[in-house]
């Protein structure tokens, strides 16, 4: 099998380094020549001078030709036969006019043989040994039987003994094809190592590229340091999650991206696998998460600790489906309670309330027990609105679900508000309604948001203050359209501590609140598949958001 013939890039590139090599030795030997010349050291005798210099100038065209020869002849393997055929012939001539059997030059044969093992294998090369020793062995014995005439001798040749003649011609031919078979042999082992080397690096690659796709497709963030504490590496699932790009973070120290301590670090190599911790972490975007990190010692093929490979996953939607399902275990615990409470409370409650009704129809009362019968029949209702809201906290109010005006009901609402205690004169209201804000709910159940926001604002304000009440739709082309309903007062504000805790059933901060308001309004608008959102600040009032999907997003059977 020709194993050249699969990378033909290489061969002319070797081919170019034999072009080159031929005339840098030519250009040495012309030197050699020039120098002689001018310091009149007679290397080569002036007979034989002329003929040099003509034998170096054809070795310059035949290189140039050479270079352009493969534009005609396509076969490398022709090529490189027909330069060694010619180089060959240039050698015995340069042989002939520098002494012949006592000439030095007969040891470019060898150089020629060399390289064409490098193109031709050992077949080749043993082709070209053998025009070698024909040519070579046919100059001598020419020289010998004087058939043709030497250009100069040296003093002491023996040119004219055959024994001389003999030993010359068999000791060059021998040196020649041992050299083709050294210099194959060589050529052969080379080669099965190149063969060798790419099946390995074609395992290297696909072992390197499963791996990357290993670590690049996973949607665990894994990055590696050194024992410095230095980034070295930073998957694509890592910068998702952080936020930052690897040239970003590249050589940075772990501990300016990720707060980990530096003795969980050093605690990695004995850190066992299933021993994990969490952290949270501000992205770049500064987007709170909550991490899961494993850390592990990275070794070499020794088994030496070269640093450490910390594997991180964002757990917040885990974390936010363990606090959903908490919550709706909760509800699912209040909602039990609630209809105990309900059916353990009602009927007494009715019992009293109507006995009570019935004893003050038919006694005279005097004007103070009259007023404690009035404050009876208050605190009944007050149990009454309190069983109610606490039914509506465990379960949303059943119904079926209708178009509703958000509009008109938000009018309707604050029309009802102006005539509780809470609603005052010093209350200043603006109001931007979006017109045909349609939203399919339950009509109770969207009444029971507004009119817990709107009550919530107005508590916030018992002296005086400003309250706007906004709608609008929201479509930013990326999620479903939504009705977005603000409501904004600049009342005392929530502390930021207690902002985690307010949609928390029976957590308040008044002094006669039940906590049940905002709780409602969290447990209503998830059950229309909508979300609330509350921001405020102490002493500059509070805003509360409430996104429910429009008419057109929901399906309607």
């Amino acid at each position: 099998m020709d194993n050249y013939r699969l990378e033909p890039e290489e061969l002319f590139s070797r081919m170019h380094w034999l072009l080159l090599g031929r005339v840098a030795i030519i250009t040495f030997l012309l030197g050699i020549a020039v120098f002689s010349d001018l310091e009149e050291m007679e290397l080569i005798p002036q007979r034989s001078l002329s003929l040099y210099y003509m034998i170096i100038v054809t070795t310059y065209v035949l290189s140039f030709c050479y270079l352009l020869l493969p534009a005609i002849i396509k076969s490398i393997k022709l090529n490189v036969y027909i330069q060694s055929f010619c180089d060959v012939a240039l050698v015995t001539s340069m042989v002939y006019v520098t002494g012949g059997t006592s000439s030095i030059y007969s040891v470019f044969y060898t150089l020629i043989i060399i390289y064409s093992v490098l193109f031709l294998e050992r077949s080749g090369s043993f082709i070209i040994a053998s025009a070698c020793s024909i040519t070579y062995g046919t100059l001598l014995d020419l020289e010998y039987y004087k058939v043709i005439q030497p250009l100069y001798s040296v003093p002491g040749d023996n040119s004219s003994l055959a024994g001389y003649v003999f030993a010359r011609v068999f000791t060059h031919i021998l040196s020649f094809y041992i050299i083709a078979f050294l210099a194959s042999f060589v050529v052969g082992k080379e080669k099965k190592l190149r063969l060798l080397l790419a099946a390995r690096e074609d395992a290297f690659e696909q072992l390197d590229m499963l791996h990357r796709s290993i670590v690049e497709s996973v949607s665990l963030g894994i990055l590696t340091i050194n024992q410095a504490g230095r980034i070295k590496s930073f998957n694509p699932a890592a910068e998702a999650i952080t936020g930052y790009r690897f040239p970003e973070v590249e050589d940075k120290q772990l501990t300016e991206i990720l707060p980990i301590s530096v003795d969980l670090l050093g605690k990695g190599e004995n850190m066992p696998v299933e021993n994990r911790f969490e952290m949270a972490f501000q992205t770049r975007e500064n987007r709170q998460v909550i991490l899961g990190c494993s850390i592990s010692s990275l070794k070499d093929s020794k088994g030496e600790k070269i640093g450490d490979v910390i594997i991180f996953q964002d757990l917040t939607s885990i974390k936010n489906m363990e606090e959903n399902y908490e919550k709706g275990r909760r509800m699912a615990l209040i909602g039990e309670m609630a209809a105990r409470l309900a059916h353990e409370i009602r009927n007494p409650l009715a019992t009293i309330s109507g006995s009570i009704q019935v004893l003050g129809r038919g006694l005279k009362l005097q004007e103070s027990d009259e007023r404690l019968l009035r404050i009876i029949l208050r605190g009944k209702e007050q149990l009454e609105s309190f069983l109610k809201d606490f039914l509506l906290l465990a379960r949303p109010a059943p119904g079926q679900p209708i178009l509703v005006n958000t509009s008109d009901m938000i009018e309707d609402v604050l029309e009802a508000l102006r005539y509780t205690p809470d609603w005052h004169g010093g209350i200043s209201l603006e109001l931007d309604l979006a017109k045909d804000a349609w939203v399919y709910v339950n009509k109770e159940d969207i009444r029971h948001i507004v009119w817990n926001l709107f009550l919530n604002a107005l508590q916030a304000m018992p002296y005086q203050g400003f309250l706007r009440i906004e709608t609008r739709r929201c479509d930013n082309g990326i999620l479903p359209a939504c009705l977005e309903i603000s409501v904004a007062d600049t009342g005392c504000g929530i502390e930021a501590a207690n902002l985690t805790n307010i949609f928390e059933p029976f957590y308040t901060t008044k002094e006669h609140g039940t906590g049940l308001g905002l709780a409602i309004v969290s447990r209503v608008v998830e059950h229309n598949r909508g979300k609330v959102e509350i921001a405020s600040e102490v002493g500059k009032g509070t805003k509360c958001v409430v996104r429910l999907p429009l008419a057109e997003n929901v399906d309607v059977e």
